[in-house]
């Protein structure tokens, strides 16, 4: 132990004795011990740094990029699971509305049907037991997925008779909005009235096909 003590002692003092200015490489092997020591440490060293910055520090980005790139995948992955359960939902208010839809396409009349639409008119102006003056068709107006049919009505009268047979117009099977309602009383006592409305009634038009290229 005391041997080995001396032994570095006299390396330590060796190593002071250098003359840092005069060392050369190829004489390396006559270099005191520690000073070998510590130029292998110093080279493991610069080794270590340089592989660092060559090697260690290139993954250390990647392995960066490769976790914001994580963080991305389970937002876009929460969102789609998000929107993936609300899918059922979804799809049950689709057929709900679809559902809704042919109801009320059942309700539209064709073009073909408006003649007798407008006979259905007459007939409660008449159960009403109205004067019909006038059930005249507009010309059609087409508005995109379906046909408005506008037409005029004037009847004649009592107060009660017109409110009834506006009622029972609203209750058709087929659909026919009611607008600009006049009132007017017809001769001198009043008891008569005439009503002037336009009258609507649509039918469904499929969309014209996109033309081939």
């Amino acid at each position: 132990m005391t041997l080995n003590r001396e032994a570095w002692v006299r390396e330590w003092r060796q190593l002071r004795e250098v003359d840092w200015q005069a060392l050369e490489l190829r004489e390396a092997g006559g270099w005191p011990l520690l000073l070998k020591v510590l130029s292998c440490v110093m080279v493991l060293i610069l080794a270590l740094a340089i592989m660092y910055g060559l090697v260690v520090r290139e993954h250390r980005a990647a392995l960066a990029d490769a976790r914001q790139q994580e963080m991305q995948l389970l937002a876009t992955f929460e969102k789609k699971s998000a929107e993936a359960s609300y899918l059922p939902r979804v799809q049950q208010q689709l057929a709900t509305l679809d559902a809704k839809m042919l109801e009320l396409r059942a309700m539209l009349p064709t073009s073909a049907e408006i003649p007798s639409l407008l006979d259905s008119i007459n007939d409660a102006a008449m159960e009403n037991r109205l004067n019909v003056d006038t059930i005249r068709l507009r010309p059609q107006i087409a508005q995109g997925y379906y046909v408005e049919h506008p037409f005029d009505i004037q009847v004649r009268g009592g107060y009660h008779q017109i409110a009834r047979f506006v009622a029972d117009m609203a209750a058709l099977s087929r659909i026919v909005t009611q607008h600009d309602f006049t009132l007017t009383p017809v001769g001198g006592n009043g008891d008569e009235l005439r009503l002037a409305m336009l009258a609507r009634t649509y039918s469904y038009q499929e969309p014209a096909a996109e033309e081939q290229p």
